[in-house]
């Protein structure tokens, strides 16, 4: 069995965590124009009619209005992207000292994970389809995966470290 280098561990940590950094600043920039998203987005779906035209031509029509006559509700969505930005640039700790900012993914882990009552209990209350919670669940795993190898990956190059 080849055994892994520091540096190959640094290299696979580094790439994680720069899918995970930029993976939460494109996730934010795209809360801004979302009323123009949406209508690209109901303009691609081919059947319209279906369940998920319904719904995404519903939350367009919510926006659009929203936007006509409360023009600063979209002020919370603007707040989202800085939330996910600022989020970002917490795992430039981790990217410069993996080992010593552990916690940092720890703490993506946590929030990951968080996502799934909050999309189910949230989603409910607002009545936000069950597919559609789902969907919104699915970020969680998006974000698990590369964080659980790259902590796992963070654990292996601690121990290399220490074993100098």
């Amino acid at each position: 069995m080849k055994s892994i280098t520091e540096q190959q561990l640094r290299l696979k940590i580094k790439r994680l965590i720069l899918f995970f950094i930029l993976s939460l600043i494109i996730i934010g920039i795209t809360t801004f124009p979302i009323e123009t998203e949406l209508s690209v987005l109901i303009e691609s779906v081919k059947n319209k009619d279906g369940w998920i035209g319904e719904w995404l031509t519903k939350v367009f029509l919510a926006i659009k209005e929203t936007n006509i006559n409360y023009p600063f509700m979209a002020y919370g969505t603007d707040w989202l992207a800085f939330a996910h930005i600022v989020i970002a640039v917490v795992f430039w700790g981790p990217l410069k000292d993996p080992v010593k900012n552990k916690w940092v993914i720890q703490f993506g882990l946590i929030a990951c994970i968080l996502i799934f009552p909050f999309a189910f209990v949230c989603g409910t209350i607002r009545h936000i389809p069950f597919y559609w919670q789902l969907i919104d669940c699915s970020f969680g795993v998006i974000g698990l995966l590369p964080l659980y190898i790259c902590y796992e990956n963070i654990l292996k190059l601690e121990k290399i470290i220490n074993n100098k």
